[in-house]
């Protein structure tokens, strides 16, 4: 039977300072080596995600942005894509603009990815984002808001306290054009809210992943809401130790945490 193996990253193969063990990195690569097919689908780019698993071996697509790319591991081709519609478009900017809100829009603007904010209206959730990725190429400050939403844009994420950002996660996720999560920030206080267009979820990309290289098992692996589509579409779903209690209420099995190497523990004793 061929089975794919996918995790999560942040909060689940990665540890608690964002970054892989010695021990992870190797035993996964070994396992590769010796044939099993595995990859990651995260909520990051491709840029980020490349950062944080330098080392690891990335032979299989990999899905990022929560489902609304599929790329090429090895040469960065972006084997799918879902970007928002003209009416998407101009729902969104309805619905920030009523709450007040100043987003990162993640675009492709001629043929580069970008990551847009207005200067000067950065919170203190924007400014550690922006701290943590000083150099990233993708970065594009704009001076006003109306420049924010300029080539073709596929995310936005907002980030503040929870009652600055429910207003408007309400009104994206009452209607059927978008696909929205709202959950507070892994190492921090504030809360993210990150809208998609509809179909971008874990789980779609997934199931596009195992029709395109015709697996017949899927495993996963996650900690957070934005992974409960991926245990949706497998055989088998395993939350690490610290996953939210909604996904460990799915899942086949509980593993140690992403401190422990709860998922490269689990594949060294399971894979077969």
């Amino acid at each position: 039977m061929k089975t794919l193996y996918v995790t999560d990253l942040d909060g689940t193969l990665l540890d608690s300072n964002r970054s892989l063990s010695k021990y992870t990195i190797e035993t996964i690569n070994d396992l590769i080596n010796n044939g099993m097919y595995f990859t990651y689908a995260t909520a990051r780019s491709i840029v980020s995600a490349s950062v944080v698993t330098k080392g690891l071996i990335t032979n299989l697509p990999i899905i990022t942005l929560n489902g609304t790319f599929l790329i090429n591991g090895s040469t960065g081709e972006k084997l799918f894509s879902l970007y928002f519609t003209e009416k998407q478009k101009s729902i969104i900017i309805e619905i920030l603009n009523k709450y007040s809100l100043f987003p990162l829009v993640y675009s492709y603007i001629n043929n580069e990815e970008k990551v847009s904010w207005v200067k000067n209206k950065e919170n203190e959730g924007i400014r550690n984002y922006l701290n943590s990725r000083k150099g990233d190429k993708r970065l594009r400050p704009v001076s006003k808001k109306e420049e924010l939403y300029c080539g073709e844009f596929f995310n936005l994420t907002c980030i503040g306290r929870k009652e600055e950002l429910f207003g408007a996660y309400e009104c994206f996720k009452n209607t059927e054009e978008f696909n929205c999560y709202f959950q507070q920030e892994l190492y921090r206080e504030e809360y993210w809210c990150e809208i998609l267009p509809k179909n971008a979820t874990k789980g779609n990309g997934i199931i596009k992943l195992k029709e395109m290289l015709e697996f017949d098992k899927i495993i996963t692996f996650g900690d957070a809401i934005n992974d409960i589509s991926m245990f949706e579409v497998s055989n088998e779903g395993y939350a690490v130790e610290n996953a939210v209690d909604e996904l460990k209420r799915i899942a086949t099995g509980v593993i140690k945490s992403n401190d422990n190497n709860g998922v490269a523990d689990w594949l060294k004793l399971n894979y077969t």
